[in-house]
C-alpha cells in the first residue's frame, strides 16, 4: 500500500501545482491586459477617472507591479490632483530607483508647480543614474531658465555641448540664451567695393552702431556713410540714419523691425522692414515685407525664409518676391564656440532689399540679374572684442548683354561691454 499512497501524494502535488501555476499565469495575463487597456485608453479616450479605478484594481491584484502605481500618478497628474500624483511618482522611485519614466514625470510636475529646488534635486539624481539620457540634462537647463539663472544655464549648456557637439536642439538653446542675455555693444564697419568697369568705383561704405541687448530683445542704432567714386572723383556721398529692433513675442516667436532715412541720393530716402519669426525644434521660419523709396520709385518685396540647425551648422534659405526679378539667398553658418565665433558662406541670385552696399541702386539693379558669393569669419577675443572679416564676389548685369565684376572686402569691429 505504501507505494500506492506515495504515488497518490505525488500525483496530488502535481495537480495542485498545476492549479496554482495556472491561477498565477491567469492573474498575470489579466493584469497585463488591464495595463494595456489603461494605456490604450489614455491615448484615445482620456477617461482619467475610469483609468484611476482600473489602476487601483491592478494595484490590488498585483501590489508589486509598479506600472500601475506609475499610471495612477500619471492620471492624477492629468486631472490636476498634484499631491496624489507626486505620492505615486515618489513611491515608484522609492521601490525602483532606476524607473526612468517616474523621474521624467516627477521633474515635470515639480517644474509645473514652480518647485524648482525639488526639481533640481530629482533631476540631479536622474542624471547620476542615467548619465547618457539627454532629456534629463535638458530638463536641468529648463529649471535654470525658468529661474532666470542665466549664469548656471550658460555654464551647463557649455558642458553638455561638449558632450553632444552636433546636437541641433542644444545648439538652438545656446543661440537663444546668448540672444536674451543683457549686453551692450558698440561697433564700426567698413567695406570697399572694387568694380572692373572703367570709370566705375571704388565704393566706400562705413557705419557706426550701438546695440543694446535685453531680455525682451534688442535695439540697434546705426549711422552709415557712403562715398562712391568715378574717375577718381566723388560722384555721390551721404549719410543714412537707421534703427533696428528684435522683439521677443513668445517662447517660439519674435519680430524684426527696421526703419532708415537718408536725405542723400547715395542711400534710399526711406527704408522700412518687418519680419515675423517662428521657431520649432531646430527649425525657423520667417515671413515679412520690405519697402524702399528710392528716387521716384516705391519698391516693395515679400520675403519668405526657412532655416535649420544641423549640428553646429545653421542653414537658411530666403527668397524675396519683387515686381521685377526675385532674389534668392542661401546662407550657411558654422558655429565654433559662442554665437560670435563662426564661419559663414552665402550664395545668391538677384538683388535683395537687405543688401546695404547696393541699396542706393536698388531701383536699377532689381531689374537686372546678378550672381554673388560671400565668405566671412567672426571671432570673439578676451570676452569683449569681436572682429569680423568678409569677402564678396558679385557678377552683376548693368545693361543688356553687359556685365561687371564687383569685389567687396569688409571689416568689422565690436566692443562688448
Amino acid at each position: 500500500m505504501k507505494p500506492c499512497k506515495t504515488l497518490h501524494i505525488i500525483i496530488s502535488f502535481f495537480i495542485l501545482s498545476s492549479f496554482f501555476s495556472s491561477k498565477i499565469s491567469a492573474q498575470k495575463i489579466d493584469t497585463d491586459s488591464l495595463l494595456n487597456v489603461i494605456i490604450q485608453d489614455m491615448r484615445i479616450k482620456n477617461d482619467y477617472q475610469q483609468n484611476i479605478k482600473r489602476s487601483l484594481l491592478g494595484k490590488k491584484l498585483a501590489p508589486d507591479y509598479l506600472d500601475f502605481h506609475l499610471l495612477l500618478g500619471r492620471n492624477y497628474d492629468l486631472i490636476k490632483q498634484k499631491d496624489s500624483a507626486r505620492y505615486y511618482y515618489n513611491y515608484v522611485i522609492e521601490k525602483n530607483p532606476k524607473y526612468e519614466d517616474a523621474y521624467l514625470y516627477l521633474i515635470n510636475l515639480d517644474i509645473q508647480d514652480k518647485q524648482y529646488t525639488e526639481a533640481e534635486v530629482v533631476v540631479n539624481k536622474a542624471i547620476e543614474i542615467y548619465p547618457e539620457n539627454k532629456n534629463f540634462r535638458l530638463q536641468r537647463i529648463s529649471i535654470y531658465a525658468l529661474q532666470n539663472d542665466s549664469k548656471n544655464e550658460a555654464k551647463y549648456l557649455k558642458t553638455i555641448k561638449a558632450k553632444y557637439p552636433e546636437d541641433p536642439q542644444i545648439q538652438q538653446l545656446i543661440v537663444d540664451l546668448y540672444s536674451t542675455l543683457n549686453s551692450n555693444r558698440i561697433g564700426v564697419y567698413y567695406s570697399l567695393t572694387s568694380i572692373d568697369r572703367e570709370g566705375v568705383g571704388p565704393w566706400h561704405l562705413g557705419s557706426v552702431d550701438y546695440i543694446r541687448q535685453k531680455k525682451w530683445g534688442s535695439l540697434i542704432g546705426r549711422v552709415s556713410y557712403a562715398n562712391r567714386y568715378s574717375y577718381d572723383m566723388s560722384i555721390a556721398k551721404g549719410i543714412q540714419f537707421e534703427a533696428e529692433s528684435y522683439i521677443y513675442t513668445g517662447k517660439k516667436t519674435y519680430s524684426y523691425f527696421d526703419a532708415a532715412y537718408s536725405p542723400d541720393v547715395v542711400f534710399p530716402k526711406i527704408r522700412l522692414a518687418y519680419s515675423f519669426y517662428y521657431n520649432w525644434k531646430s527649425w525657423e521660419a520667417d515671413l515679412g515685407f520690405r519697402y524702399t523709396k528710392s528716387g521716384s520709385a516705391d519698391l516693395t518685396a515679400i520675403n519668405i525664409g526657412t532655416g535649420k540647425y544641423i549640428g553646429s551648422f545653421w542653414l537658411n534659405f530666403r527668397t524675396y518676391l519683387q515686381k521685377h526679378n526675385p532674389a534668392f539667398i542661401f546662407s550657411s553658418r558654422y558655429y565654433l564656440k559662442t554665437k560670435f565665433d563662426y564661419l559663414t558662406l552665402i550664395g545668391g541670385y538677384g538683388t535683395s532689399p537687405d543688401d546695404r552696399t547696393t541699396l542706393g541702386q536698388l531701383e536699377q539693379r532689381v531689374q537686372l540679374s546678378s550672381y554673388r558669393m560671400t565668405a566671412g569669419y567672426s571671432k570673439l577675443f578676451s570676452s569683449h572684442y569681436i572682429i569680423g572679416i568678409s569677402a564678396t564676389y558679385n557678377n552683376q548685369e548693368y545693361a543688356e548683354n553687359a556685365r561687371q565684376k564687383e569685389v567687396e572686402a569688409g571689416l568689422s569691429f565690436q566692443y562688448k561691454f
